[in-house]
């Protein structure tokens, strides 16, 4: 059976790209025919579904140097209680037709799908979810309507079932007393039997908290695998199963409905508090959203009207006055103001704006009136974006969850075949196996069919139930999410956004930080420091000009003249310099920029050159009359440029970056943890020698004079020898650069959140956020590591307790749903981290404090 598929493909520009897509394509095994259309910008592929899917697909077009169009969304899962289940969620999704890639994050109850929008039906997506099991629950996780999200829904569930399994369960709870205190323990109420009543509401039970699981098991079993579902269905089953047979009259033995009361009512309880757990967890992303603001003061035709922040439209004039959250994102227009982004890059700082200056939405309006021209709204603001990184950083979970997520498949296979065993080796062996767990320094719960005179098959069956109520895959399942879903809400609070949970692991792995200089280490924004005029040059005629020297203005007048026509930072600080000093510019006729060398243009001055000495040397222009003086200014660390006109050197103008205020200290840092750090830079050797002894960088790790195209190299060379490396520039010039490395950084400001080439954006332009991105990397890791080995601890300790007969079947349920509750606690307790300082983890803090 084969399988029609229609995908968009961009980047294509002539008939020879269709064919290249096409070839790739047909390469792949399974697909039968593949024909694409350039005209049309789509390809149309058949293919077996049993041999190929869609993502083999859209990586063969992503291979090919295409780009694939697919859309990514968020579905709310329920049902879901350990791994397992988010896996088979999983598969399922991935073998639709048109999805790509699937990942269901079952601490989050939420599965993210990428698809191919020209055939994707969601409503299929919701029937496969429901075929595999699991209710889909239309709205995201954090939705602006207020509906409740996949968490809550569960939570309010569970706290449902924990309500009404209590009430059932009190009976149980008398009996249970009446064995230890001097209540009476009646033989029947209202002349029916006790048993016969204890059968009654353990039924009630079974069909209520105990459907949920025995659902589960058995959606799991028809999907071919097992969950923590499978362990509670079995253990409580078999229980409740020979407690009927009992009451029946077709075995004798006392009655376990007690065990299995408490059992299901422990989990389900154990099941509410992970609940809870989980939406707090999500609760930081929800707030983030609820700060929005409802309405805006907009300004047209020129009167105010409020309008609500679904109405705003690109271009609208908002009106914010002081105390107010600015309602979406924009340019200030008019108005001075100090503007509250702590909520968006974690500095309680008011940052100063004026005209010109962007803002963001959801941020507080200090102390001026703001006129702020809209530049994005809807779903296209900062605040969106950034709650979509920090989903999806969820979504992917680190290389580690890998390893769990293969574990926990074979686990409770595992665990009921190890129930099995010693179950019968229990009914074969009693007398043995009694005497070697006298002989271990645990207390005799169960107290043994020797010792205690139980029967042989009935405790038997009690250290099945306990074996297989022990294990708790849940704990497995949760230690990964549960940590990156914490971690990267840390990360979003503090102005760092991690691409998923897999960046976030390999953060930590880094051995080199690469930055970029301008706008990473420096500020930026370069500013005229010098205009020096150049007497007696030789032209290349073999003639002179300027003797005398030219004035510094009609250098400056000369240079800004001719840079006028381009936006190069440093041509802006040259025309920016004549212009505060009040100098008229002359016309341009022509104009052409060489890139990495400078500019040359025609005024009305003359044929005129400016920037390096190659750039004169390519035009046969000596550039050594002004030799001294660029080697003066480079060594103060500012970027020099010759000014020839006419063919001879006129004069020289320089421009300064200041270096940022935390980039020293940043350095320092990175260097004392070990880490090696370099410098990129288009600057020649002398100007990038004093920006690196300024922040304190090695001359041998600085490489200047590097082109846009030529950082990816710089980078591949620095990663030749095995180095890891991440590269931190601005995201739009180092993207190849960044794309390169082992983890790209983009650092920017606060609407700078879509930055695709990096693995990591940093909402500030502050190079010490670099250091917060690698801290949290480390602490998640390590708060993962934590939850992995409490839960595997919890399952080595307590699974061969339960297998020598020493543990009640109740305590083992209840010490299951313990067990992930501690987890989810555990990883909540990560919340209160500050990046600001290096993560230790809660044992070693005494230590740490010492060494301090």
């Amino acid at each position: 059976m084969t399988r029609r598929e229609r995908i968009g493909v961009g980047g294509m520009h002539c008939s020879t790209c269709s064919e290249t897509v096409a070839e790739a394509l047909e390469a792949i095994d399974g697909v039968s025919e593949a024909s694409v259309n350039y005209a049309t910008d789509e390809a149309t592929v058949e293919y077996d579904p049993e041999t190929t899917g869609s993502g083999a697909l859209y990586a063969a077009i992503e291979k090919a140097g295409y780009e694939p169009r697919r859309e990514r969304r968020t579905i709310g899962v329920g049902g879901m209680h350990c791994s397992t289940c988010s896996e088979t969620v999983a598969e399922a999704l991935s073998d639709l037709p048109s999805v790509s890639e699937a990942s269901v994050n079952y601490a989050t109850d939420e599965a993210t799908v990428e698809y191919n929008p020209e055939v994707f039906s969601i409503e299929r997506a919701y029937e496969a979810i429901e075929a595999s099991g699991y209710e889909p629950i239309e709205a995201d996780d954090i939705d602006a309507e207020g509906e409740e999200s996949a968490a809550e829904r569960e939570l309010h569930k569970q706290r449902r079932l924990v309500l009404f399994g209590g009430v059932l369960a009190l009976p149980f709870i008398y009996l249970m007393s009446a064995m230890f205190t001097p209540l009476p323990k009646p033989e029947a109420v209202g002349g029916v039997p006790v048993g016969w009543i204890q059968f009654a509401v353990a039924t009630a039970l079974m069909a209520t908290l105990g459907r949920e699981f025995l659902v589960g098991a058995y959606t799991a079993a028809r999907n071919g695998t097992a969950n923590m579902d499978t362990l509670v269905a079995v253990g409580t089953s078999a229980g409740y199963l020979f407690s009927t047979a009992v009451v029946l009259g077709a075995i004798s033995g006392d009655l376990y409905f007690e065990a299995v009361a408490f059992i299901l009512w422990f989990i389900t309880v154990g099941n509410w508090l992970e609940a809870r757990s989980k939406a707090r967890a999500s609760d930081a992303l929800r707030e983030l959203l609820e700060l929005e603001a409802d309405d805006a003061t907009v300004i047209r035709d020129g009167e105010e009207t409020t309008v609500t922040t679904e109405d705003l439209e690109v271009g609208d004039v908002m009106k914010i006055r002081p105390g107010e959250r600015i309602p979406t994102d924009g340019v200030v227009t008019e108005g001075e103001s100090a503007v509250d982004e702590s909520m968006l890059t974690g500095e309680s700082v008011p940052v100063e704006k004026s005209p010109g200056d962007e803002v963001v939405g959801s941020t507080i309006n200090e102390n001026g009136v703001l006129l702020v021209e809209a530049t994005n709204v809807g779903e296209d603001t900062a605040i969106q974006g950034i709650v979509r990184r920090v989903e999806e950083a969820q979504s992917r979970q680190p290389d580690i969850q890998r390893l769990v997520d293969r574990v926990s498949a074979y686990f409770v296979p595992a665990v009921i075949l190890n129930a099995a065993v010693w179950a019968v080796l229990w009914y074969a062996f009693p007398t043995q196996l009694h005497g070697i767990a006298e002989l271990l320094p645990i207390g005799q719960v169960g107290g043994g069919p020797v010792a205690g005179g139980v029967p042989v098959f009935e405790f038997s069956m009690i250290v099945f139930a306990s074996a297989v109520l022990i294990a708790c895959p849940c704990a497995l399942g949760l230690a990964t999410p549960a940590a990156t879903m914490v971690g990267s809400t840390i990360a979003a609070r503090n102005g760092v956004l991690f691409e998923g949970g897999d960046v976030l692991e390999r953060v930590r792995e880094v051995d080199a930080v690469v930055f970029d200089k301008t706008g990473t280490l420096t500020e930026g924004e370069m500013r005229l420091t010098d205009v020096e005029a150049i007497g007696g040059a030789a032209r290349a005629d073999g003639g002179a000009v300027a003797e005398p020297a030219p004035e510094e203005s009609f250098v400056l007048s000369v240079a800004a003249s001719a840079e006028s026509g381009s936006e190069h930072p440093l041509a802006e600080a040259i025309v920016r310099g004549a212009d505060e000093r009040g100098l008229e510019l002359a016309d341009v006729t022509s104009f052409e920029n060489v890139p990495g060398k400078g500019i040359e243009a025609t005024t009305d001055h003359g044929d005129v050159l400016v920037g390096n000495r190659a750039l004169l040397t390519a035009n046969g222009v000596d550039p050594d009359p002004a030799d001294g003086t660029m080697a003066r200014l480079e060594r103060e660390g500012k970027t020099a440029m010759l000014v020839a006109l006419d063919g001879a050197v006129v004069g020289v103008v320089a421009a300064a970056d200041t270096v940022k205020e935390s980039a020293k200290a940043t350095v320092s840092d990175l260097t004392g943890r070990g880490y090696d750090v370099f410098m990129l830079t288009g600057d020649n050797a002398r100007t990038a020698a004093a920006v690196a002894e300024a922040v304190g960088i090695d001359d041998g790790n600085v490489r200047s004079e590097v082109l846009p195209d030529g950082k990816a190299d710089v980078v591949d060379s620095i990663q030749a020898d095995g180095t890891r490396a991440m590269m931190v520039g601005d995201g739009v010039n180092d993207a190849p650069a960044l794309t390169a490395a082992h983890i790209g950084v983009a650092i920017g400001s606060g609407t700078d959140v879509a930055m695709e080439a990096a693995d990591v954006t940093l909402m500030r332009s502050d190079p010490a956020d670099v250091l917060k991105a690698i801290r949290i990397s480390r602490a998640t890791i390590s708060k993962v590591r934590q939850n992995l080995f409490w839960a595997l601890a919890y399952n080595a300790t307590l699974v061969p307790v339960a297998s020598l007969g020493v543990l009640n079947p109740a305590l083992a349920g209840a010490a299951m749903a313990v067990s992930s509750v501690s987890v989810m606690t555990n990883s909540l307790a990560f919340a209160t981290y500050d990046p600001a300082e290096a993560y230790v983890p809660l044992p070693l803090r005494p230590v740490a404090a010492l060494r301090r």
